[in-house]
């Protein structure tokens, strides 16, 4: 058994926040294990608690087409998100929700150990960009710890306002070209508060 496997079968029998009591099925994440990009969105929908797996819903289907714009298929990206189970509702999710996450999203990253983190969303690029508002630093990359953060609009929000779809479009566009220039974006330290905000 891989160590993601094993890993997929600890979310299973989590019981960390109240989210455990609701859910259907544990969504874990989806892609090779030695994928070059990850994908970090917000929660799991009504979709992706039913099949177990992240954006099967209308927003995965968008990613799916902006995957191809930039010549990738889904199956060669790894996909997951902030927290495991779908929230009541579809609400936001809470802190502790988020916090009780927190470990099994570290332990992802450490096991995919990807090149690029792109986070979808203003829950996902707050774990990396405390503070930060996403309009103010979507598109740019950010390098730390050897990982080249990206920060994008959720594809659900350019399907609810459609003036973001271009954006997100422009921004997805330009994922290739920052890879390729990886070893170009200096490294730099996560803003631990908003006085570094300054930074974007």
């Amino acid at each position: 058994m891989s160590a993601l496997t094993e890993f997929y079968g600890e979310i299973a029998a989590c019981q960390r926040c109240i989210l455990s009591q609701a859910r259907k099925n544990t969504v874990p994440g989806e892609g090779p294990e030695d994928a070059e990009i990850m994908f970090i969105g917000e929660g799991p929908g009504f979709h992706e608690d039913q099949q177990g797996r992240p954006f099967v819903g209308s927003a995965g289907h968008f990613l799916e087409e902006l995957l191809e714009d930039i010549g990738l298929r889904r199956e060669e990206v790894y996909i997951c998100n902030v927290i495991k189970c779908r929230p009541p509702g579809n609400r936001d999710p809470l802190p502790e929700e988020i916090e009780a996450c927190k470990p099994y999203l570290d332990r992802q990253i450490e096991l995919i150990s990807p090149r690029m983190i792109v986070t979808l969303g203003r829950f996902s690029t707050e774990q990396y960009f405390p503070g930060a508002k996403i309009s103010h630093i979507h598109g740019q990359p950010r390098k730390v710890g050897g990982i080249i953060y990206y920060p994008m609009y959720h594809p659900a929000a350019a399907l609810h306002q459609p003036k973001w779809r271009q954006v997100v479009r422009e921004d997805m566009s330009k994922i290739p070209q920052v890879l390729a220039e990886a070893d170009r974006i200096a490294e730099m330290e996560l803003p631990q508060d908003a006085e570094q905000l300054s930074l974007f």
